[in-house]
């Protein structure tokens, strides 16, 4: 498959998109980590609101996604590991070991017997770095950092809202669109999840989040 940039705005119109949908951002992100409330819930939560019949723990996953989100969109570059470290904080702060920094024990995932290595800190900045240096369109070379990110597991907690966020903060700028799965799209992206955990084989998982979960406004 060739990757080549699906969309192409400037930073401002990129910043708009992502504005426009902030809740479904926040919504779709939320999923993730298996929240009970549904869009208007979530919108009515982003907004200060009080919802009733909603967990403390699922408005605060939210509450910390908008955060985390509104972080990436306003987009202070350049880009650095410690962009990556804040957007752990702000999302993980509530259910992380050590939010914001690089785990340093042993973690497991569901679904799958794949155990990752414990990060070398000194080396995260290079993986990062090898990933998007690669000589691929950016498109291809932000879904080859969210893969690494996510199984690597950088984090204690939160890694694949970090991973998310964190090529979404580095795509605005570049204006190729915003890369999320939505609530429909769960269940197929968990299910390419696994294999590729145990094998490290992406080619299906990344061709498909190409084909069907980069957004953007098609300005042509």
């Amino acid at each position: 498959m060739q990757f080549t940039d699906k969309f192409k705005m400037t930073k401002q119109q990129a910043q708009f998109f992502a504005k426009k949908n902030l809740v479904n951002l926040i919504y779709a992100t939320s999923k993730f980590e298996g929240t009970r409330a549904t869009l208007p819930q979530t919108r009515t939560i982003v907004e200060g609101m009080s919802v009733s019949g909603i967990s403390t723990d699922d408005i605060t996953t939210i509450v910390n996604l908008k955060r985390g989100w509104q972080f990436v969109i306003d987009n202070q570059p350049p880009y650095s590991l410690t962009v990556s470290n804040e957007i752990n904080r702000l999302v993980a702060q509530a259910d992380s070991l050590d939010p914001g920094h690089i785990r340093t024990g042993n973690v497991t995932l569901d679904d799958t017997e794949y155990v990752p290595d414990i990060p070398d800190e000194a080396q995260v900045p290079k993986l990062i770095n090898a990933a998007l240096a690669q000589n691929k369109t950016q498109t291809e070379c932000l879904l080859d950092l969210l893969l690494l990110m996510m199984r690597s597991q950088f984090y204690w907690d939160g890694n694949k809202r970090t991973a998310f966020l964190t090529i979404n903060y580095l795509a605005i700028p570049m204006g190729i669109g915003i890369i999320t799965v939505n609530e429909q799209q769960l269940e197929t992206f968990n299910e390419l999840l696994a294999p590729f955990y145990e094998t490290n084989d992406d080619r299906q998982l990344k061709d498909w989040l190409y084909a069907n979960c980069i957004h953007g406004l098609d300005l042509a």
